[in-house]
């Protein structure tokens, strides 16, 4: 059996203007990047189409280490739309090097269902993360020069100070470190640290924002912390926005590429679900949605996270609403959800699965909540039972849902024609507004608890001294009116990662709440969640290899 990286080099792209034909987009309107990689210019954004086009949400359960692949059913669902004659472009996030090079992998599908040129989407791309990497330490760069400079400071006091340094990649070691050391031309000593380039607060600017201006509006606008007397600084205050923004003047232009069958793929931006929003650009979306009449798109993690965010964040920032929503579940992860051992997955076990679908169950009731009509779409694998499958259908049945098996690793495209049919069938007949969980005008714990409550679960939801302070501050700087971007862990529907299945009656602990205002929304920080990951045991790196003619293996 061919690995995900094999069957992709298996496959010739075309040149990247042919795909660019068939969104009716002019070879001259293309940023190149060698052969198969390529920016779109914004100007090609068109409301009017956006309108026009429907755009489908791929979701699924609380993610396990099985594994249910929704990046590949993503991707295969918009392979099969296309065989039947629907004009469908994916659009999708760029994946981030600390996963690649630690234990996830990357994130252009798996198997025939793969978006192109997978080495390159998956390690540098079009540099993208490097410029949000760069605009984010440039940020920190001066925070640090302006406390040196006596003269021209502004007069921040050190201790208020959240903003971190980023890089791309999984490194435990840099998460609380110590900087300004080794003399006073050094700079100011004080504790800091790094995150992971994807948990950047500029990374979720970059996929709010509606265009440039909006880009260096929002990044002015983000809070760096007190001075001595309590006075708020904004980035604006340091005159650092021009700059910043010049850094990501190509970045913010989403990036064409395109499926192992030769459909058009847009990738762009790349924040986590567990801290940030987990969806693509705006910019994307749109771009996606003013070329094709259908697009299907992705939110991370279950639909707890990247959905809720999805629609409570980005479609109500962008002024979009999805026609239909797919959640995609495995046999294999509603075993482990239903009380399996990791290493039994491959046992036939209906009784498993059914304890399992609990999870699913309210994974679907949270899409009903929001009024988008729903399909499950069922992964394969070669492990699959008819018993099981049919107590999946049978519980899908029984809350009026249909659920499809799909076989888009196998098969691509024609691995999802019945799953085709029936989304785009439920797309063409929907239109309705979907409703949100809370009115971003309420009070931040009502916020807060709307979302614990009603997409969780949760019977209550606890708040820390330091959460209660946070609130205090937040409403100071009157910012109560933001969002809510839950950061909390993707293994469970609680705060709790062990407390699989559908946990209820569970108390949600706020421990504090972090302020993104140039993002424009709020990061209540729920359990042990942490913005900078370590590398596993043994790191994906140690399969990566590249050949003395460049041929790279061990991708995945």
């Amino acid at each position: 059996m061919k690995s995900d990286i094999e069957i992709a080099q298996s496959v010739q792209p075309l040149p990247v203007v042919k795909i660019a034909q068939k969104l009716n987009v002019a070879e001259d309107d293309l940023q190149q990047y060698g052969k198969f990689k390529a920016k779109l210019p914004l100007h090609l954004i068109n409301e009017e189409n956006v309108k026009k086009c429907k755009l489908i949400l791929v979701s699924a359960i609380s993610p396990t280490p099985a594994g249910e692949g929704k990046t590949t059913t993503s991707i295969g669902l918009a392979e099969g739309m296309n065989r039947i004659g629907k004009r469908t472009t994916v659009v999708l996030r760029e994946p981030s090097l600390g996963p690649v090079f630690g234990i996830k992998g990357g994130a252009t599908g798996g198997g025939w269902s793969q978006v192109i040129p997978m080495e390159d989407i998956n390690l540098h791309f079009t540099g993208d993360f490097s410029a949000i990497e760069k605009a984010n330490n440039l940020l920190a760069a001066l925070i640090d020069n302006n406390i040196q400079n006596k003269k021209f400071s502004v007069g921040l006091d050190p201790r208020t100070i959240a903003w971190k340094r980023v890089m791309d990649m999984n490194d435990r070691s840099l998460r609380k470190i110590t900087i300004g050391l080794g003399g006073t031309g050094n700079g100011i000593p004080r504790e800091s640290g790094f995150d992971i380039t994807a948990a950047s607060e500029i990374m979720a600017i970059l996929c709010l924002s509606k265009d440039l201006e909006d880009l260096k509006q929002r990044m002015g606008n983000i809070f760096i912390g007190f001075t001595n007397d309590k006075k708020p600084i904004y980035a604006r205050d340091l005159k650092a926005e021009g700059a910043m923004a010049t850094l990501l003047k190509d970045a913010i232009k989403p990036n064409l590429v395109q499926t192992i069958e030769g459909n058009p793929a847009i990738i762009h931006g790349g924040p986590f679900a567990n801290i940030a929003q987990g969806t693509n650009s705006i910019l994307a979306t749109k771009m996606g949605m003013s070329l094709s009449d259908y697009v299907v798109t992705e939110a991370g993690f279950g639909f707890d996270l990247g959905a809720e965010k999805f629609l409570n964040i980005k479609c109500r920032t962008a002024g979009l609403s999805p026609n239909a929503v797919v959640i995609v579940a495995t046999v294999r992860a509603l075993k482990y959800h239903g009380g399996k051992s990791l290493k039994n997955l491959s046992e036939v076990d209906p009784k498993a699965v059914e304890k399992g679908c609990e999870n699913l169950e309210k994974h679907l009731e949270n899409a009903k909540a929001f009024g988008i009509p729903t399909v499950v779409a069922i992964n394969n694998f070669v492990t699959d039972s008819d018993e099981e499958l049919k107590v999946i259908k049978d519980k899908c049945s029984a809350l009026g849902i249909d659920a499809v098996y799909s076989e888009v690793w196998a098969k691509g495209g024609g691995g999802a024609i019945e799953l085709a049919e029936k989304v785009s069938a439920l797309a063409d007949s929907w239109s309705t507004p979907f409703n949100p969980v809370y009115d971003w005008s309420w009070s931040v714990e009502e916020k807060i608890e709307a979302i614990a409550k009603k997409v969780y679960g949760a019977k209550s939801v606890d708040y820390s001294v330091e959460a209660k302070s946070d609130i205090k501050r937040i409403k100071t700087l009157n910012l109560s009116h933001l969002p809510i971007c839950m950061a909390k862990t993707q293994k469970s529907l609680s705060d709790n990662p062990d407390l699989i299945g559908r946990p209820r009656d569970f108390v949600l602990t706020v421990r504090e709440i972090e302020i993104a205002s140039g993002a424009g929304f709020l990061v209540p920080i729920t359990g042990e969640m942490m913005r900078m990951p370590g590398l596993p045991d043994t790191p994906a790196a140690e399969l990566i290899n590249i050949d003395k003619d460049g041929n790279i293996s061990g991708l995945f």
